[in-house]
Protein backbone atom coordinates (compact mmCIF):
# COMPACT_ATOMS: atom_id res chain seq x y z
CA UNK A 1 0.00 0.00 0.00
CA UNK A 2 1.31 3.42 -0.96
CA UNK A 3 0.28 6.46 1.07
CA UNK A 4 1.01 9.86 -0.41
CA UNK A 5 -0.03 13.46 0.06
CA UNK A 6 -1.38 15.27 -2.95
CA UNK A 7 -2.45 18.76 -3.98
CA UNK A 8 -5.30 17.40 -6.07
CA UNK A 9 -8.49 19.28 -5.20
CA UNK A 10 -11.51 17.58 -3.67
CA UNK A 11 -13.69 17.87 -6.76
CA UNK A 12 -10.90 16.70 -9.09
CA UNK A 13 -9.78 13.62 -7.17
CA UNK A 14 -10.77 10.42 -8.98
CA UNK A 15 -10.65 6.87 -7.61
CA UNK A 16 -12.62 4.07 -6.02
CA UNK A 17 -13.44 5.62 -2.66
CA UNK A 18 -13.35 9.11 -1.15
CA UNK A 19 -13.53 9.67 2.61
CA UNK A 20 -14.18 13.03 4.20
CA UNK A 21 -14.70 14.17 7.80
CA UNK A 22 -17.11 16.83 9.07
CA UNK A 23 -17.35 18.52 12.46
CA UNK A 24 -20.52 18.22 14.48
CA UNK A 25 -23.19 20.84 13.66
CA UNK A 26 -20.90 22.42 11.04
CA UNK A 27 -21.58 20.12 8.11
CA UNK A 28 -23.54 22.40 5.81
CA UNK A 29 -21.37 25.40 6.66
CA UNK A 30 -18.25 23.59 5.47
CA UNK A 31 -16.71 24.66 2.16
CA UNK A 32 -15.91 21.01 1.53
CA UNK A 33 -19.59 20.13 1.90
CA UNK A 34 -20.55 22.75 -0.66
CA UNK A 35 -17.84 21.62 -3.08
CA UNK A 36 -18.66 17.93 -2.75
CA UNK A 37 -22.42 18.52 -2.86
CA UNK A 38 -22.01 20.38 -6.13
CA UNK A 39 -19.75 17.64 -7.54
CA UNK A 40 -22.40 15.01 -6.66
CA UNK A 41 -25.26 17.13 -8.07
CA UNK A 42 -26.89 17.54 -4.65
CA UNK A 43 -26.75 13.87 -3.70
CA UNK A 44 -24.55 14.49 -0.65
CA UNK A 45 -27.09 16.83 0.90
CA UNK A 46 -29.89 14.38 0.17
CA UNK A 47 -28.07 11.39 1.70
CA UNK A 48 -27.05 13.28 4.85
CA UNK A 49 -30.61 14.49 5.35
CA UNK A 50 -32.00 10.95 4.97
CA UNK A 51 -29.50 9.48 7.44
CA UNK A 52 -29.74 12.47 9.82
CA UNK A 53 -25.96 12.78 9.78
CA UNK A 54 -24.85 15.57 12.12
CA UNK A 55 -21.09 14.98 12.26
CA UNK A 56 -21.10 13.42 15.74
CA UNK A 57 -18.05 11.37 16.65
CA UNK A 58 -18.48 7.81 15.40
CA UNK A 59 -21.16 8.64 12.83
CA UNK A 60 -20.61 7.55 9.24
CA UNK A 61 -22.56 7.00 6.05
CA UNK A 62 -21.53 5.98 2.55
CA UNK A 63 -23.09 6.08 -0.91
CA UNK A 64 -22.36 5.68 -4.59
CA UNK A 65 -21.34 8.91 -6.26
CA UNK A 66 -22.03 10.28 -9.74
CA UNK A 67 -18.79 12.26 -9.54
CA UNK A 68 -15.13 11.42 -10.09
CA UNK A 69 -15.05 9.27 -6.95
CA UNK A 70 -17.08 6.08 -7.41
CA UNK A 71 -18.12 5.88 -3.74
CA UNK A 72 -18.03 8.36 -0.87
CA UNK A 73 -17.97 7.83 2.90
CA UNK A 74 -18.46 10.70 5.32
CA UNK A 75 -17.48 10.39 8.98
CA UNK A 76 -18.27 12.52 12.00
CA UNK A 77 -15.42 14.16 13.89
CA UNK A 78 -17.39 15.49 16.85
CA UNK A 79 -17.02 19.03 18.15
CA UNK A 80 -14.26 21.02 16.42
CA UNK A 81 -12.79 22.19 19.72
CA UNK A 82 -12.38 18.57 20.86
CA UNK A 83 -10.43 17.38 17.83
CA UNK A 84 -7.31 15.38 18.75
CA UNK A 85 -4.69 13.45 16.85
CA UNK A 86 -6.44 10.31 18.04
CA UNK A 87 -9.68 11.59 16.47
CA UNK A 88 -7.84 11.74 13.16
CA UNK A 89 -6.41 8.23 13.57
CA UNK A 90 -9.83 6.82 14.36
CA UNK A 91 -11.52 8.66 11.48
CA UNK A 92 -8.83 7.59 9.00
CA UNK A 93 -9.10 3.99 10.19
CA UNK A 94 -12.88 4.03 9.82
CA UNK A 95 -12.60 5.36 6.27
CA UNK A 96 -9.87 2.88 5.32
CA UNK A 97 -11.74 -0.11 6.77
CA UNK A 98 -14.90 0.88 4.90
CA UNK A 99 -12.98 1.22 1.65
CA UNK A 100 -11.21 -2.11 2.17
CA UNK A 101 -14.45 -3.97 2.86
CA UNK A 102 -15.75 -2.59 -0.44
CA UNK A 103 -12.65 -4.08 -2.14
CA UNK A 104 -11.45 -0.64 -3.17
CA UNK A 105 -7.92 -0.25 -4.52
CA UNK A 106 -7.63 3.55 -4.42
CA UNK A 107 -8.75 5.81 -1.60
CA UNK A 108 -8.73 9.55 -1.07
CA UNK A 109 -8.98 10.99 2.45
CA UNK A 110 -9.74 14.59 3.38
CA UNK A 111 -9.52 15.37 7.08
CA UNK A 112 -8.69 18.63 8.89
CA UNK A 113 -5.39 19.31 10.61
CA UNK A 114 -5.03 19.35 14.38
CA UNK A 115 -3.99 22.78 15.72
CA UNK A 116 -2.83 23.65 12.18
CA UNK A 117 0.01 21.16 12.53
CA UNK A 118 -0.09 19.46 9.16
CA UNK A 119 2.91 17.19 9.82
CA UNK A 120 1.54 15.69 13.06
CA UNK A 121 -1.93 15.45 11.54
CA UNK A 122 -0.65 13.67 8.44
CA UNK A 123 1.32 11.26 10.62
CA UNK A 124 -1.75 10.40 12.69
CA UNK A 125 -3.87 9.82 9.59
CA UNK A 126 -1.19 7.64 8.01
CA UNK A 127 -0.88 5.60 11.23
CA UNK A 128 -4.65 5.08 11.36
CA UNK A 129 -4.73 3.87 7.77
CA UNK A 130 -1.66 1.63 8.03
CA UNK A 131 -2.59 -0.04 11.31
CA UNK A 132 -6.21 -0.56 10.28
CA UNK A 133 -5.04 -2.59 7.29
CA UNK A 134 -2.81 -4.95 9.27
CA UNK A 135 -4.17 -8.50 9.44
CA UNK A 136 -2.36 -11.30 11.24
CA UNK A 137 -3.42 -14.51 9.50
CA UNK A 138 -0.15 -16.42 9.98
CA UNK A 139 -1.71 -19.30 11.88
CA UNK A 140 -4.69 -19.91 9.59
CA UNK A 141 -4.59 -22.75 7.06
CA UNK A 142 -6.10 -20.49 4.38
CA UNK A 143 -4.90 -16.98 5.25
CA UNK A 144 -6.19 -15.48 1.99
CA UNK A 145 -9.67 -16.98 2.23
CA UNK A 146 -12.56 -14.59 1.50
CA UNK A 147 -10.14 -11.91 0.37
CA UNK A 148 -8.91 -11.43 3.94
CA UNK A 149 -5.46 -10.41 2.78
CA UNK A 150 -6.65 -7.87 0.21
CA UNK A 151 -5.46 -4.35 0.93
CA UNK A 152 -5.79 -0.91 -0.48
CA UNK A 153 -3.13 -0.22 -3.06
CA UNK A 154 -3.01 3.57 -2.93
CA UNK A 155 -4.17 6.16 -0.41
CA UNK A 156 -4.08 9.86 -1.28
CA UNK A 157 -4.18 12.37 1.57
CA UNK A 158 -5.83 15.57 0.35
CA UNK A 159 -5.42 19.13 1.57
CA UNK A 160 -2.37 18.66 3.80
CA UNK A 161 0.41 19.77 1.44
CA UNK A 162 3.64 17.88 0.84
CA UNK A 163 4.06 15.66 3.89
CA UNK A 164 6.21 12.84 2.58
CA UNK A 165 8.50 12.94 5.64
CA UNK A 166 5.57 12.68 8.07
CA UNK A 167 4.11 9.77 6.10
CA UNK A 168 7.45 7.96 6.06
CA UNK A 169 7.85 8.38 9.82
CA UNK A 170 4.33 7.13 10.46
CA UNK A 171 4.95 4.05 8.34
CA UNK A 172 8.24 3.36 10.14
CA UNK A 173 6.65 3.65 13.57
CA UNK A 174 3.77 1.47 12.40
CA UNK A 175 6.26 -1.24 11.45
CA UNK A 176 7.30 -1.30 15.11
CA UNK A 177 3.67 -1.52 16.23
CA UNK A 178 3.01 -4.40 13.84
CA UNK A 179 6.09 -6.27 15.09
CA UNK A 180 4.82 -5.90 18.65
CA UNK A 181 1.35 -7.09 17.65
CA UNK A 182 2.69 -10.17 15.93
CA UNK A 183 4.98 -11.08 18.80
CA UNK A 184 2.09 -10.94 21.27
CA UNK A 185 -0.38 -12.68 18.94
CA UNK A 186 1.94 -15.63 18.40
CA UNK A 187 1.39 -18.61 20.72
CA UNK A 188 3.87 -19.59 23.40
CA UNK A 189 5.08 -22.56 21.37
CA UNK A 190 6.21 -20.10 18.68
CA UNK A 191 7.48 -17.12 20.69
CA UNK A 192 9.82 -18.37 23.41
CA UNK A 193 12.79 -16.76 25.17
CA UNK A 194 14.94 -18.22 22.38
CA UNK A 195 12.87 -16.70 19.58
CA UNK A 196 12.70 -13.34 21.38
CA UNK A 197 16.51 -13.35 21.37
CA UNK A 198 16.44 -14.26 17.68
CA UNK A 199 14.09 -11.36 17.00
CA UNK A 200 16.53 -9.04 18.78
CA UNK A 201 19.33 -10.45 16.60
CA UNK A 202 17.35 -9.58 13.49
CA UNK A 203 16.76 -6.05 14.76
CA UNK A 204 20.48 -5.73 15.51
CA UNK A 205 21.19 -5.88 11.78
CA UNK A 206 20.01 -2.27 11.44
CA UNK A 207 22.65 0.49 11.51
CA UNK A 208 23.78 1.57 14.98
CA UNK A 209 22.78 -1.59 16.82
CA UNK A 210 24.76 -4.07 18.89
CA UNK A 211 23.37 -7.08 20.75
CA UNK A 212 24.39 -8.88 23.91
CA UNK A 213 22.44 -11.95 25.05
CA UNK A 214 23.39 -13.22 28.49
CA UNK A 215 22.93 -16.96 28.99
CA UNK A 216 21.97 -18.56 32.30
CA UNK A 217 25.56 -19.01 33.47
CA UNK A 218 26.35 -15.35 32.82
CA UNK A 219 23.21 -14.28 34.69
CA UNK A 220 24.25 -16.48 37.60
CA UNK A 221 27.66 -14.81 37.63
CA UNK A 222 25.92 -11.43 37.90
CA UNK A 223 23.82 -12.66 40.82
CA UNK A 224 20.45 -12.41 39.05
CA UNK A 225 18.68 -14.69 41.49
CA UNK A 226 15.31 -12.96 41.15
CA UNK A 227 15.21 -13.34 37.36
CA UNK A 228 16.57 -16.88 37.29
CA UNK A 229 14.24 -18.29 39.92
CA UNK A 230 11.22 -17.57 37.73
CA UNK A 231 12.34 -19.76 34.85
CA UNK A 232 14.05 -22.56 36.74
CA UNK A 233 11.16 -24.99 36.13
CA UNK A 234 11.11 -24.42 32.37
CA UNK A 235 12.80 -26.68 29.84
CA UNK A 236 13.54 -23.59 27.74
CA UNK A 237 16.58 -21.63 28.92
CA UNK A 238 16.22 -17.97 29.92
CA UNK A 239 17.68 -15.23 27.76
CA UNK A 240 18.72 -11.83 29.09
CA UNK A 241 18.55 -9.57 26.02
CA UNK A 242 20.46 -6.28 25.84
CA UNK A 243 19.98 -4.57 22.48
CA UNK A 244 21.78 -1.23 22.16
CA UNK A 245 21.30 1.54 19.60
CA UNK A 246 23.92 4.27 19.29
CA UNK A 247 23.68 7.09 16.75
CA UNK A 248 26.56 7.92 14.41
CA UNK A 249 26.94 11.38 15.92
CA UNK A 250 26.83 12.62 19.49
CA UNK A 251 23.91 11.20 21.45
CA UNK A 252 21.68 13.91 22.93
CA UNK A 253 20.37 11.54 25.61
CA UNK A 254 21.02 8.04 26.92
CA UNK A 255 17.89 6.04 27.77
CA UNK A 256 16.91 2.52 28.83
CA UNK A 257 13.66 0.70 28.13
CA UNK A 258 12.98 -2.49 30.07
CA UNK A 259 10.20 -4.82 28.93
CA UNK A 260 8.71 -7.71 30.86
CA UNK A 261 9.37 -10.85 28.80
CA UNK A 262 7.32 -13.72 30.24
CA UNK A 263 6.60 -15.71 27.08
CA UNK A 264 4.17 -17.84 29.10
CA UNK A 265 3.01 -17.49 32.67
CA UNK A 266 1.39 -20.56 34.21
CA UNK A 267 1.52 -18.95 37.65
CA UNK A 268 4.11 -21.47 38.81
CA UNK A 269 3.13 -23.52 41.85
CA UNK A 270 0.51 -20.86 42.53
CA UNK A 271 -1.01 -22.22 39.33
CA UNK A 272 -3.59 -20.07 37.55
CA UNK A 273 -6.92 -21.94 37.46
CA UNK A 274 -8.84 -22.52 34.25
CA UNK A 275 -11.02 -19.51 33.52
CA UNK A 276 -8.55 -17.09 35.07
CA UNK A 277 -7.07 -16.22 31.71
CA UNK A 278 -4.26 -18.77 31.74
CA UNK A 279 -4.98 -19.50 28.07
CA UNK A 280 -4.09 -15.90 27.20
CA UNK A 281 -0.80 -15.84 29.10
CA UNK A 282 1.15 -15.83 25.86
CA UNK A 283 0.58 -12.06 26.05
CA UNK A 284 2.50 -11.71 29.32
CA UNK A 285 5.45 -10.63 27.19
CA UNK A 286 3.63 -7.60 25.74
CA UNK A 287 6.04 -5.27 27.55
CA UNK A 288 8.98 -6.88 25.79
CA UNK A 289 7.06 -6.81 22.49
CA UNK A 290 6.61 -3.04 22.85
CA UNK A 291 10.29 -2.73 23.74
CA UNK A 292 11.40 -4.61 20.63
CA UNK A 293 8.76 -2.85 18.53
CA UNK A 294 10.19 0.49 19.64
CA UNK A 295 13.67 -0.82 18.73
CA UNK A 296 12.37 -1.66 15.25
CA UNK A 297 11.10 1.89 14.80
CA UNK A 298 14.31 3.40 16.21
CA UNK A 299 16.36 1.39 13.73
CA UNK A 300 14.33 2.90 10.90
CA UNK A 301 14.21 6.46 12.29
CA UNK A 302 17.88 6.63 13.40
CA UNK A 303 17.44 9.35 16.07
CA UNK A 304 20.39 11.02 17.80
CA UNK A 305 19.61 9.27 21.10
CA UNK A 306 21.38 6.27 22.63
CA UNK A 307 18.83 3.66 23.69
CA UNK A 308 19.27 0.39 25.58
CA UNK A 309 16.45 -2.12 25.05
CA UNK A 310 16.45 -4.75 27.81
CA UNK A 311 14.36 -7.91 28.13
CA UNK A 312 14.79 -10.60 30.78
CA UNK A 313 13.00 -13.35 28.85
CA UNK A 314 11.81 -16.57 30.45
CA UNK A 315 8.80 -18.81 31.12
CA UNK A 316 7.05 -19.35 34.46
CA UNK A 317 6.34 -23.08 34.51
CA UNK A 318 5.95 -25.96 36.97
CA UNK A 319 8.13 -29.00 37.58
CA UNK A 320 10.16 -30.57 40.34
CA UNK A 321 12.59 -27.69 39.93
CA UNK A 322 10.00 -24.95 40.42
CA UNK A 323 10.49 -22.20 42.97
CA UNK A 324 8.42 -22.88 46.11
CA UNK A 325 6.17 -20.38 47.86
CA UNK A 326 8.21 -19.40 50.90
CA UNK A 327 11.61 -19.66 49.22
CA UNK A 328 14.07 -16.77 49.52
CA UNK A 329 16.09 -15.50 46.55
CA UNK A 330 18.73 -12.80 46.22
CA UNK A 331 18.60 -10.17 43.47
CA UNK A 332 21.69 -8.78 41.78
CA UNK A 333 21.75 -5.70 44.04
CA UNK A 334 21.96 -7.96 47.11
CA UNK A 335 18.36 -7.51 48.27
CA UNK A 336 16.63 -10.67 49.48
CA UNK A 337 13.07 -11.56 48.52
CA UNK A 338 10.68 -14.03 50.10
CA UNK A 339 8.51 -15.57 47.39
CA UNK A 340 5.01 -15.59 48.85
CA UNK A 341 3.33 -15.89 45.44
CA UNK A 342 4.98 -17.54 42.43
CA UNK A 343 2.40 -15.85 40.19
CA UNK A 344 3.90 -12.46 40.99
CA UNK A 345 6.85 -13.36 38.79
CA UNK A 346 7.13 -10.43 36.40
CA UNK A 347 8.41 -8.07 39.07
CA UNK A 348 11.16 -10.58 39.90
CA UNK A 349 12.46 -10.57 36.32
CA UNK A 350 12.20 -6.78 36.15
CA UNK A 351 14.10 -6.36 39.41
CA UNK A 352 17.37 -7.70 38.00
CA UNK A 353 16.73 -5.99 34.67
CA UNK A 354 16.36 -2.61 36.40
CA UNK A 355 19.59 -3.13 38.35
CA UNK A 356 21.34 -3.98 35.08
CA UNK A 357 19.87 -0.91 33.34
CA UNK A 358 20.97 1.50 36.06
CA UNK A 359 24.55 0.25 35.87
CA UNK A 360 24.64 1.49 32.25
CA UNK A 361 24.65 5.09 33.47
CA UNK A 362 21.55 6.15 31.54
CA UNK A 363 19.66 9.41 31.98
CA UNK A 364 16.31 7.69 32.54
CA UNK A 365 14.74 4.22 32.70
CA UNK A 366 11.21 3.26 31.66
CA UNK A 367 9.84 -0.22 32.20
CA UNK A 368 6.70 -1.70 30.65
CA UNK A 369 4.93 -4.74 32.01
CA UNK A 370 1.65 -6.59 32.00
CA UNK A 371 2.22 -6.63 35.71
CA UNK A 372 -1.05 -6.69 37.64
CA UNK A 373 -4.73 -7.41 37.26
CA UNK A 374 -5.14 -4.77 39.96
CA UNK A 375 -4.25 -2.09 37.44
CA UNK A 376 -7.10 -3.25 35.21
CA UNK A 377 -9.45 -3.10 38.21
CA UNK A 378 -8.29 0.47 38.89
CA UNK A 379 -8.15 1.87 35.34
CA UNK A 380 -10.05 -0.54 33.12
CA UNK A 381 -8.91 -2.12 29.89
CA UNK A 382 -8.08 1.07 27.97
CA UNK A 383 -5.70 2.90 30.29
CA UNK A 384 -2.19 2.06 31.49
CA UNK A 385 -0.93 3.14 34.88
CA UNK A 386 2.20 5.28 35.27
CA UNK A 387 4.28 5.35 38.44
CA UNK A 388 7.33 7.55 38.89
CA UNK A 389 8.96 9.55 41.68
CA UNK A 390 10.16 12.03 39.02
CA UNK A 391 7.62 14.64 37.86
CA UNK A 392 9.64 15.63 34.80
CA UNK A 393 9.92 12.07 33.53
CA UNK A 394 6.29 11.24 34.30
CA UNK A 395 5.09 14.34 32.46
CA UNK A 396 7.30 13.53 29.46
CA UNK A 397 5.83 10.02 29.26
CA UNK A 398 2.28 11.33 29.59
CA UNK A 399 2.88 13.93 26.86
CA UNK A 400 4.32 11.27 24.56
CA UNK A 401 1.32 9.03 25.19
CA UNK A 402 -1.15 11.83 24.49
CA UNK A 403 0.36 12.45 21.06
CA UNK A 404 0.26 8.69 20.43
CA UNK A 405 -3.36 8.34 21.50
CA UNK A 406 -2.32 5.67 24.02
CA UNK A 407 -4.13 6.46 27.26
CA UNK A 408 -2.15 6.59 30.51
CA UNK A 409 -2.87 7.85 34.01
CA UNK A 410 -0.34 8.69 36.70
CA UNK A 411 -0.79 6.70 39.89
CA UNK A 412 0.59 7.35 43.40
CA UNK A 413 3.70 5.78 44.87
CA UNK A 414 2.29 5.57 48.39
CA UNK A 415 5.37 4.62 50.42
CA UNK A 416 3.29 3.58 53.43
CA UNK A 417 1.91 0.66 51.41
CA UNK A 418 5.35 -0.96 51.29
CA UNK A 419 4.89 -1.88 54.95
CA UNK A 420 2.67 -4.70 53.76
CA UNK A 421 5.53 -6.18 51.74
CA UNK A 422 8.01 -6.53 54.56
CA UNK A 423 9.13 -10.05 55.37
CA UNK A 424 10.07 -11.61 58.70
CA UNK A 425 12.97 -13.53 57.15
CA UNK A 426 14.04 -11.44 54.11
CA UNK A 427 14.23 -7.82 53.03
CA UNK A 428 10.79 -8.00 51.39
CA UNK A 429 8.10 -10.27 50.04
CA UNK A 430 7.22 -10.22 46.35
CA UNK A 431 3.56 -9.34 46.97
CA UNK A 432 1.68 -7.29 49.51
CA UNK A 433 -1.94 -7.16 50.69
CA UNK A 434 -4.72 -7.27 48.09
CA UNK A 435 -5.67 -3.54 48.33
CA UNK A 436 -3.55 -1.29 46.13
CA UNK A 437 -1.92 -4.25 44.37
CA UNK A 438 -0.68 -2.27 41.38
CA UNK A 439 0.84 0.34 43.73
CA UNK A 440 2.69 -2.20 45.86
CA UNK A 441 4.00 -3.83 42.67
CA UNK A 442 5.45 -0.47 41.62
CA UNK A 443 6.91 0.04 45.10
CA UNK A 444 8.60 -3.36 44.82
CA UNK A 445 10.26 -2.32 41.56
CA UNK A 446 11.34 0.98 43.10
CA UNK A 447 13.64 -0.96 45.46
CA UNK A 448 15.86 -1.84 42.49
CA UNK A 449 16.54 1.67 41.18
CA UNK A 450 18.79 3.83 43.34
CA UNK A 451 19.23 7.24 41.73
CA UNK A 452 18.30 7.17 38.03
CA UNK A 453 14.99 8.79 37.05
CA UNK A 454 12.60 5.89 36.54
CA UNK A 455 9.02 5.30 35.43
CA UNK A 456 6.99 2.13 35.54
CA UNK A 457 4.12 1.48 33.10
CA UNK A 458 1.59 -1.22 33.96
CA UNK A 459 0.09 -1.98 30.55
CA UNK A 460 -1.93 -5.07 31.48
CA UNK A 461 -5.21 -3.65 30.16
CA UNK A 462 -4.62 -2.00 26.79
CA UNK A 463 -2.23 -4.52 25.18
CA UNK A 464 -5.10 -6.80 24.14
CA UNK A 465 -8.67 -6.35 22.87
CA UNK A 466 -11.37 -8.89 22.12
CA UNK A 467 -13.23 -6.96 19.39
CA UNK A 468 -12.22 -4.81 16.43
CA UNK A 469 -11.86 -1.20 17.49
CA UNK A 470 -10.61 1.73 15.44
CA UNK A 471 -7.27 0.76 13.95
CA UNK A 472 -6.95 -2.37 16.12
CA UNK A 473 -8.05 -5.85 15.11
CA UNK A 474 -9.01 -8.37 17.83
CA UNK A 475 -5.92 -9.52 19.67
CA UNK A 476 -2.71 -7.65 20.34
CA UNK A 477 -2.80 -3.87 19.94
CA UNK A 478 0.93 -3.11 19.89
CA UNK A 479 0.27 -0.71 22.76
CA UNK A 480 3.24 1.30 24.00
CA UNK A 481 5.38 1.38 20.88
CA UNK A 482 4.22 4.80 19.65
CA UNK A 483 4.46 6.37 23.12
CA UNK A 484 7.97 5.02 23.59
CA UNK A 485 9.08 6.31 20.19
CA UNK A 486 7.61 9.74 20.93
CA UNK A 487 9.49 9.81 24.23
CA UNK A 488 12.76 8.70 22.65
CA UNK A 489 12.62 11.08 19.70
CA UNK A 490 11.41 13.95 21.89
Amino acid sequence: MKIQSTDTSLEQWAGDYLGIGFFEDQVEQSEHFKTLNQATHGLLEEILAETEFKGKSGESTSFRSPGAARKIVVVGLGKAEKLTLESLRQAAASIARTAQKQKSKTLGILLPSWKNDEALSTGAIAEGVTLSQHQDNRFKSEPDANGAAKHLEQVDLLGLGNQSAAIAKAEQVSEGVILARELVNAPANVVTPITLAQTAAELAQAPGFTLEVLEQEQCEALGMGAFLCVGQASDIPPKFIHLTYKPTGTAQRKLAIVGKGLTFDSGGLNLKPTGSGIETMKMDMAGSAATLGAAKAVGLLQPDVEVHFIVAATENMISGRAIHPGDVVTASNGKTIEINNTDAEGRLTLADALVFAEKLGVDAIVDLATLTGACIVALGNDIAGVWSPEDELANAILSASELAGEKMWRMPLEEKYFEGMKSMIADMKNTGPRPGGSITAALFLKQFVKETPWAHLDVAGPVWIEKESGYHNPGATGYGVRSLVNWIVG
